[in-house]
């Protein structure tokens, strides 16, 4: 695994090579296709993600079936993190790949052992959550206080800031589940949008924005939840203390976590490939 100044996702750059040893040997290199559901709510956090690109949503669901986004992250944030941190539960979210792009998996048990053993690993958590924290409250408040049109316009440049390129993929289902309101309603607001210059998009899905235009059309709320975020996870602010307490190895006969999943892994090995143990193995 590289070196995690070299690894595409901040929250994992900014660990000291110590604390992220304890996560490197069991992070895998994955894809994130488009639409997939990474987690559903009430479901057991399985696999944390530490995406490199593309744009991650977080959707709450409500009983009669329909959806709003609380929060997007993007390279500077996590999925099932802070699930993990509190110890095995479900999931309070559902989080879906809006924008294709490459994630960094590791399981919750292995991501939750070394959690345990690591004050830098903590600190980025608490990164993590502060940053999440402050979208869920301004997504309230501009939800409450502003119309489909400016709400739109700034999720769009949300998800703009977390890809490269100026063309988002995104249909008018996914941006009827993100803002919460019939595709009816969708139709309306992209018209709008296309009207005033600020957004051109095809029967294809693709939105190409123009910037300057979008931004003219979008809240406040987007250049506040900007500023906000960037200033959580700036290097400035994930920079590891002088003073965060060191990092151990963590101790295998001690975590019962890891104790269940070598087991698992020996008996995996052991039906694999049977054959006589090797001498002096205890």
């Amino acid at each position: 695994m590289e070196h995690p100044a070299r690894v595409g996702n901040r929250l994992l750059a900014a660990l000291p090579p110590a604390d992220f040893g304890l996560l490197a040997p069991y992070l895998q290199k994955i894809p994130l296709e488009q639409d997939t559901v990474l987690l559903r709510s009430g479901d057991r956090i399985e696999q944390v993600y530490f995406p490199h690109s593309g744009a991650i949503s977080f959707m709450l669901e409500m009983p009669n079936g329909q959806t709003v986004a609380t929060a997007v992250i993007g390279n500077e944030g996590a999925v099932g993190v802070l699930s993990s941190a509190l110890g095995p539960s479900g999931s309070p979210l559902t989080a879906v790949v809006r924008v294709a792009g490459i994630s960094l998996q590791i399981s919750a048990a292995r991501f939750h052992a070394a959690l345990s053993h690591s004050g830098a690993i903590r600190r980025a958590v608490q990164t993590h959550t502060s940053a999440l924290l402050a979208q869920f409250q301004h997504v309230a408040a501009c939800n409450a206080l502003h119309s489909v049109e400016p709400r739109m316009a700034r999720w769009l440049l949300h998800i703009h800031d977390r890809i490269d390129g100026d063309v988002l993929p995104l249909t008018q289902e996914a941006l009827s589940q993100l803002l919460g309101v019939r595709r009816t309603t969708v139709t309306l607001v992209v018209g709008k949008l296309r009207a005033s210059g600020a957004i051109r998009s095809d029967r294809r899905g693709l939105i190409e924005i123009d910037r300057t235009r979008l931004e003219e059309a979008a809240c406040e709320c987007y250049e506040v939840m900007r500023r906000r975020i960037d200033q959580i996870v700036s290097p400035e602010a994930m920079k590891p203390r002088s003073h965060a307490t060191p990092v151990h190895e963590i101790p295998r006969d001690r975590d019962p976590l890891l104790a269940k999943l070598d087991e698992a892994q020996r008996h995996t090995r052991t039906h694999k490939a049977p054959g006589p143990r090797a001498r002096g193995h205890h």
